[in-house]
């Protein structure tokens, strides 16, 4: 593996980014708008519950999190489609990259892209509605990185699916967050779940995050053994994602997918 080719996937990145606002804007914009809106929703629930309980931390803190896992997603799955929407793949994949340097291009550009949401995130948190989620420095870093592994299996994930189905897929793509986050509690306890989707949320990374994370924020220390269960799975899950999408990716050179691959779905 070179550090060359992978430096010239987010090179390739980069001139795209630079030469189109309509790429720069959604970096900052939607995730300001959901961190505004959440937060405006803790602060009246926080003022009409009378129960002295914040919920800026809880709910806006949970939102902030989640929203940096679908952030770090959709930077390898943006980076993939970008090659899709320009039929590249003939391209790129005649050229001297491996699937492992073409994978690792994928997630540098998305370390790039997700740090510069977070980034904005916290900020606007911050500024605007008092979320100080510095206080809890080096504790939320295994957090942040748990959740950043489980985005990056599931962009490699979906990227596989599109490989395999076409570029007409990529709409099976774009709602998983949203199809993950009943099960992992984002916003409520696990135990609020009925037993079947519990346990589907023991195999999810995520789950071990915001169950820890509320365990942070009423007061009791950090639960490293839910964290090293979250980070084992997490890594599982980047591990079979990585042998799907190299085992898509064989399967589309050995039957020509990848040279007839259009803007309609494969079979």
């Amino acid at each position: 593996m070179r550090f060359s080719r992978i430096a010239a996937i987010v090179l390739r990145q980069y001139y795209l980014v630079r030469g189109s606002p309509s790429r720069i804007l959604p970096m900052f914009v939607w995730v300001a708008i959901d961190i505004v809106l959440w937060g405006f929703i803790t602060k009246y629930l926080t003022v009409i519950s009378g129960s002295g309980f914040h919920f800026v931390p809880t709910l806006l803190g949970a939102v902030l999190l989640w929203d940096f896992l679908t952030r770090v997603m959709q930077g390898i799955t943006m980076a993939f489609f970008e090659d899709v929407w320009s039929r590249n793949f003939l391209n790129v994949f005649a050229s001297p990259i491996s699937v492992p340097e073409y994978l690792a291009g994928l997630v540098a550009t998305s370390i790039c892209t997700s740090s510069l949401g977070l980034a904005v995130m916290v900020t606007v948190a911050t500024l605007a509605f008092g979320l100080s989620f510095f206080a809890y420095g080096a504790m939320l870093a295994p957090f942040l990185f748990v959740l950043f592994l489980s985005g990056i299996a599931l962009g490699i994930m979906g990227t596989a699916i599109v490989l395999r189905l076409g570029p007409a897929a990529e709409w099976f793509v774009w709602p998983i967050p949203a199809v993950l986050s009943p099960f992992v509690g984002v916003f409520y306890p696990l135990s609020t779940l009925p037993n079947w989707m519990r346990i589907i949320s023991r195999a999810l990374p995520p789950s071990y995050v915001f169950e820890g994370m509320r365990s942070v924020i009423a007061g009791h220390a950090v639960p490293a053994h839910t964290l090293a269960i979250g980070f084992g799975l997490a890594v599982l899950a980047i591990l079979l994602a990585c042998w799907f999408f190299v085992q898509v990716y064989r399967y589309a050179v050995e039957t020509g997918l990848i040279a007839r691959y259009s803007a309609e779905t494969v079979s």
